[in-house]
């Protein structure tokens, strides 16, 4: 299993406990009224938006809070909040994409490049791991939703590159330019997603051993933990033990 998406189940179980609950309705929303700002306040016609409402939907966000979000771009309020990614390399070697809303540039970047530093890794330029990754829209859905070849045929039929199905459900990888095409024609069909966003899909991965692998999720999950880091990425794979007793 690549790194991101091991990841990804980790913080999906942390993102529950009660303690994050308030800083992780706090990134949902800084995307929600960003996504509205950049484009416009319809979620019908504003993919980004759309997918930010989807995801705040699925971490149990209250609907007050989300069309609160929205108003604040609409009526202007609240801070100007800047989009920048952060490359670099993690222990082992491993490449790393994070990526910020900030409205202090000179002091996220400081703090991020200090995370790289004390974790082992190092910060590059921008540019320098991206490359390895393919800037692609992801759209999940439950496996009980359809079998495999039902969803793998209405997907292409509407537009995807490749489908993934297993038994914890269904991923499906269209091009930034279909994205919310793709995204609004299987939900006619299935129903909203469970998620829908853009994302860093590595190309390849690089197997990391375990004393790596532990510093290189501490790593992930140090920039996770931070205020203005949106979403980590990285282009890893480590053994499944380690998973288990790092989720433990």
């Amino acid at each position: 299993m690549a790194g991101h998406s091991q990841f990804k189940n980790i913080m999906h179980r942390k993102g529950r406990q009660d303690a994050a609950k308030s800083k992780l309705f706090g990134k949902l929303a800084r995307e929600i009224t960003v996504s509205a700002k950049l484009g416009i306040p319809d979620p019908e016609m504003n993919p980004r938006l759309r997918a930010a409402m989807i995801a705040a939907r699925a971490e149990n966000m209250p609907k007050d809070n989300i069309e609160r979000a929205i108003k604040k771009a609409a009526g202007g309020d609240g801070e100007n909040y800047e989009q920048i990614r952060y490359e670099g390399y993690g222990p082992g070697g491993a490449a790393v994409i994070v990526e910020v809303l900030t409205d202090n540039r000179n002091r996220t970047a400081g703090e991020v490049r200090a995370t790289f530093t004390k974790s082992g890794g190092n910060l590059a330029e921008t540019g320098a791991v991206s490359f390895m990754f393919d800037h692609v829209g992801v759209i999940e859905y439950d496996p009980k939703v359809a079998s495999s070849d039902t969803m793998f045929e209405a997907a292409l039929d509407a537009g995807a590159d490749d489908v993934l199905s297993g038994e914890e459900g269904h991923e499906i990888y269209a091009g930034q330019d279909r994205f919310g095409a793709v995204a609004k024609a299987l939900e006619a069909k299935f129903g909203e997603p469970r998620r829908a966003a853009l994302m860093w899909r590595p190309q390849n991965t690089v197997a990391v051993n375990d004393e790596q692998g532990e510093k290189l999720l501490k790593l992930i999950e140090s920039l996770n933990e931070h205020d203005d880091v949106q979403n980590v990425y990285a282009n890893f794979e480590v053994s499944d033990a380690l998973m288990q007793r790092m989720s433990a």
